[in-house]
């Protein structure tokens, strides 16, 4: 039996489910967790010192790749002086100016713990600010495991949403309407039948695996909410400095009221914020009504940890260079399907992608589902089986790091190309 097997098993007598995060169990792809002993760069090494080329990066933090070295010894450097004060420190100041020099539609930011904190907080600040209490989201898109998220849509056009989680009440649930992905005419007819607080949406979604808004969609929701007074809020929180330094609104040229990020903002340590137009932030407490706290929120080695990341990343050649090694993965992957006549097709932005297992354009979360997900777990496995990590699930975006190599891809493509003569 592997270590890992056996770290599994043992995990499970005190873990629910032996994890800490449910996607890490496996169960998706009808296997058992590796449990990781290293990673460096591009490459983890679980507890049988099996190496593995990683395309999750932490779930798409670790865009400069594991443990690297000058954010490494910027912590080292910073967590000297302490760890954590509880108390306002210079770093949060610096990180909070350069989050708003990047993201012209941030004037204020609030610094939290996580992704989830980030999306709460904002939709929280949306229905005071407002005075509103309904949210919209869309189907498929992922904002973390707030109550108000985990809604999927109802059987009705537009309707109240149901809790797709036991112990979301159905009150919550009454507050939160889900419509497709991509689909004006869902939201105008969600508007027209309820006064919203706010539309909080990921601009290119990450957990229905990689799908893109439509410019037209984004620019039109823009608009319906200038005219509706409804806050719209971006979840940046996967794509920001990941598909673009500016993240997805600097590809698609629109504002949101609000942004929330993570991920890459802490340059691997948990770290999440919240920013957008002083008029709205100012309601946040101190200065309004709106109450958010948090004890570790800005500490001094997250910040300095996001500062470093940032910095380095800000290099005027760096997403270019980014963009292109991922480009090449899923060239790769549509050259296979293509010569192959199999249903597989890849996408990717900056340094996000998706790796597709249908013949149909892949738009909403319904088009996703419809995917083979037979297909999908035969190929996760036989790719791990040769040192390959992609996400464990067919609603999972992948990540590459700037530490990936030629060599890396050319290796990955090689594996993928017998996995594709093998079916």
């Amino acid at each position: 039996m592997s270590n890992s097997k056996k770290l599994f098993l043992e995990a499970k007598k005190y873990i629910p489910g032996g994890v800490n995060s449910p996607v890490r169990s496996f169960k998706s792809v009808k296997g058992h967790p590796f449990f990781v002993k290293k990673a460096k760069n591009q490459y983890l090494y679980d507890e049988d010192n099996k190496k593995y080329i990683d395309y999750i990066g932490s779930w798409g933090a670790q865009i400069l790749g594991h443990a690297n070295k000058d954010v490494v010894n910027e912590i080292s450097k910073t967590i000297k002086n302490g760890i954590t004060f509880g108390a306002p420190c210079k770093n949060e100041i610096l990180l909070a100016k350069k989050i708003t020099k990047i993201y012209p539609s941030i004037d204020k930011v609030r610094m939290v713990n996580s992704g989830t904190e980030a999306t709460m907080s904002a939709i929280r600040l949306a229905r005071g600010y407002t005075k509103k209490n309904k949210i919209l989201k869309f189907d498929g898109c992922y904002h973390g495991h707030g109550d108000s998220f985990l809604i999927k849509a109802g059987s009705g056009l537009s309707t109240f949403g149901v809790p797709n989680s036991h112990g979301v009440t159905t009150s919550i649930a009454k507050d939160t309407i889900s419509v497709p992905f991509n689909d004006i005419e869902k939201v105008k007819q969600a508007i027209k039948k309820n006064k919203l607080a706010c539309i909080i949406i990921e601009p290119i979604a990450g957990n229905m695996n990689f799908i893109r808004s439509n410019i037209s969609f984004l620019k039109q929701l823009r608009i319906l909410c200038n005219e509706n007074k409804i806050v719209l809020i971006f979840d940046e929180v996967m794509t920001g400095f990941r598909v673009a330094l500016g993240g997805a609104q600097s590809i698609y040229k629109v504002k949101p009221d609000l942004t929330t990020l993570g991920k890459v903002l802490g340059g691997g340590l948990p770290v999440g914020a919240f920013g957008g137009k002083s008029k709205i932030m100012n309601h946040i407490s101190p200065l309004g009504e709106v109450y958010q706290a948090g004890t570790l929120s800005g500490n001094p080695i997250t910040m300095a940890a996001g500062l470093k990341t940032l910095s380095l990343i800000s290099e005027k050649t760096y997403f270019k260079r980014l963009t292109k090694i991922t480009k090449y993965l899923t060239d790769g992957i549509n050259i296979i399907a293509r010569e192959n006549k199999i249903n597989m097709s890849a996408d990717s932005e900056g340094g996000m992608f998706g790796i597709f297992f249908t013949n149909q354009k892949i738009k909403d979360y319904n088009s996703i589902s419809r995917s083979n997900i037979k297909k999908f777990v035969d190929f996760f496995n036989y790719m791990l089986a040769n040192g390959i990590y992609f996400a464990p699930s067919a609603y999972e975006a992948g990540f590459i790091s700037s530490k990936h190599l030629k060599k890396d891809i050319d290796m990955t493509l090689k594996v993928i190309q017998k996995w594709v003569k093998n079916n």
